[in-house]
């Protein structure tokens, strides 16, 4: 669902590089962590009774909550496959990657391109932790790093992403269920293109986002959201604010976004929404 999400074997030790004189970011287990949720909805185990009350909580406001996530997650993979098998993309920055969740983004990509390159980034220090655990035998072409998802100069001049990421060759860029974490205030739209604007042609991004059509429910879970949280948290947007994250792409296999269900539907029988009082709206667009 970063500064907060949505998927990362031994701990592959401290912060190196440009990392090595940050000060540890210690995890706060006295609040509910949007990953952490995502994690428990999506039926992980990497979460805490916080996180499990929250979550319930927010199932009473939203019933389709679940079922939500999950269609989320069979959208990532179904858009990572494509870009791996149809597109010939082999180098992929996640932003907002979350806790693990199989199969994760790198492991969809190698089944066609073993060596393909996959940096993720989460600014949850468990996150970092089980990356790093669950990467310490795949360090040549998979990292984990420890930034928020708006400081994209950082992400970009990082270590890990000069090492793995060919500026001069078409990059997958994902922000999946992410940038209803970003505040107004911070402008999420201007990430979006700052990101877009370091990309060469043929690169692509995969958006989604919390939505909704109703402005009272958007209001209601955006104040809940932030209460528990301490205040990591940004907002539901409306069909049309998540539409604007694509303005000047080129829209994949769609003509505007989409309920992301709708995007390649393959032939697997996924979950359904029983309601729709919110959904997962985005889709896939290449810069042109």
């Amino acid at each position: 669902m970063g500064p907060c999400p949505k998927g990362l074997r031994r701990c592959a030790g401290a912060p190196r590089g440009r990392d090595a004189g940050r000060k540890a970011i210690q995890p706060d287990f006295s609040k509910p962590s949007v990953a952490r949720m995502y994690d428990w909805l999506i039926g992980g185990r990497d979460n805490y009774p916080v996180d499990r009350e929250a979550c319930e909580e927010l199932l009473r406001i939203a019933p389709s909550t679940r079922e939500l996530a999950l269609v989320n997650r069979a959208f990532l993979v179904r858009a990572v496959r494509y870009l791996a098998e149809e597109c010939g993309i082999t180098q992929y920055i996640d932003h907002g990657s979350g806790l693990p969740t199989s199969p994760n983004v790198h492991q969809v990509v190698q089944q066609f391109h073993p060596d393909a390159r996959v940096v993720y980034v989460d600014n949850d220090p468990i996150v970092l932790g089980h990356g790093r655990m669950m990467l310490a035998e795949d360090t040549a072409t998979t990292a984990v790093i420890l930034q928020d998802m708006r400081n994209t100069e950082a992400i970009f001049e990082s270590d890990e992403v000069r090492r793995l990421i060919d500026r001069n060759t078409p990059i997958a860029c994902l922000f999946v269920s992410v940038l209803h974490c970003v505040p107004e205030k911070d402008d999420p739209w201007k990430l979006v293109r700052d990101v877009a604007r370091r990309l060469p042609p043929g690169s692509h991004l995969v958006i989604s986002q919390l939505a909704s059509v109703d402005g009272q429910l958007r209001s209601d879970i955006t104040q809940f959201m932030r209460e528990i949280t301490g205040g990591n948290w940004g907002e539901v947007r409306s069909l049309d604010e998540v539409g604007r994250f694509f303005e000047g792409l080129e829209l994949v296999e769609a003509q505007a976004p989409c309920e992301v269900s709708l995007w390649r539907p393959d032939g697997e029988i996924g979950p359904r929404q029983k309601t729709k009082e919110w959904v997962e709206f985005g889709g896939v667009a290449r810069i042109p």
